[in-house]
């Protein structure tokens, strides 16, 4: 028995160069597109009557890109929850994940140059537009923001058993490649600058906090973001211990003034939470 199905596009790969004289503005997105609804036939039956080709998502992705603006991903990808919802009568529920890969300008003497671009870093932003009848729900998001901080951390007082090698640190290298996710009140925003307001509370509260663990610094930045930002009503953090161990410097004769570490990749504490309103 069939129980569950969903078909879609992913990975659709956009980019839009809006030209405004000799300065152009980039927009670099990567879009995926989800359908769930009465298409059950197409599995048990082959019956395609009421498919919609994922070629053609991919395409109707393309064609909406050129007739409007895909400045905020929020506003874009509810541009194509929409379209796909009033075409597709055996459509129930549209899901349109998008990912932005920022580029910022070069700056040739002290001027930014108006039409080149230099790729910054592994960081990108995220939104989700979630579509079900007439209602239609906006979340945001950013992944593999890379941060650290190298003093005011800490992590003492924890748990201890017969196989525990970990001392006590007062003071320590915090650093995590943050990925955060939220979700709007409304879809009637200015979503480039929420989305930067809820960017720079994270921020902002990394930066400030007395961290007596990562649980602890992840809690008081969610508390900041639903403090500060009120178009938002949820929002998860995913902070990976990015680990930075002091080398034992005592062998070659030399004292370690917490200064000299090696950055470990794997393995790594996974820390997460929820925080709601």
């Amino acid at each position: 028995m069939l129980a569950e199905t969903a078909y879609g596009k992913s990975s659709v790969r956009l980019v839009k160069v809006s030209r405004h004289g000799d300065r152009h503005d980039l927009e670099d997105l990567t879009i995926a597109i989800r359908f769930e609804g009465e298409y059950d036939q197409s599995y048990t039956q082959g019956d395609n009557r009421d498919v919609l080709p994922t070629d053609t998502m991919k395409n109707t992705v393309y064609a909406l890109a050129a007739k409007h603006s895909v400045e905020e991903p929020e506003a874009f990808g509810r541009v194509l929850a929409e379209h796909f919802l009033e075409r597709n009568a055996r459509l129930r529920r549209v899901r349109i994940d998008l990912t932005e890969q920022p580029w910022g300008r070069i700056v040739v003497g002290a001027r930014e140059h108006g039409q080149a671009f230099v790729r910054q870093g592994a960081e990108s932003r995220s939104a989700t537009v979630q579509g079900q009848g007439d209602q239609i729900s906006i979340g945001a998001g950013v992944k593999d923001l890379v941060i650290l901080k190298s003093s005011r951390s800490g992590f003492t007082g924890f748990l201890r058993d017969e196989y525990t090698t970990l001392p006590d640190v007062a003071d320590r290298i915090l650093a995590t490649a943050l990925t955060a996710t939220w979700r709007y009140r409304t879809a009637d925003l200015d979503f480039n600058l929420t989305w930067r307001a809820v960017r720079n509370t994270m921020l902002e509260t990394f930066a400030e906090h007395n961290s007596q663990s990562v649980q602890h610094t992840l809690h008081a930045m969610g508390q900041a973001v639903l403090a500060n930002v009120d178009a938002v009503t949820a929002v998860r953090l995913v902070m990976p211990n990015k680990h930075h161990l002091p080398v034992d410097l005592a062998r070659l004769g030399l004292d370690n003034r917490n200064e000299i570490f090696v950055p470990t990749d794997e393995p790594y504490g996974l820390i997460e939470a929820s925080l709601i309103r």
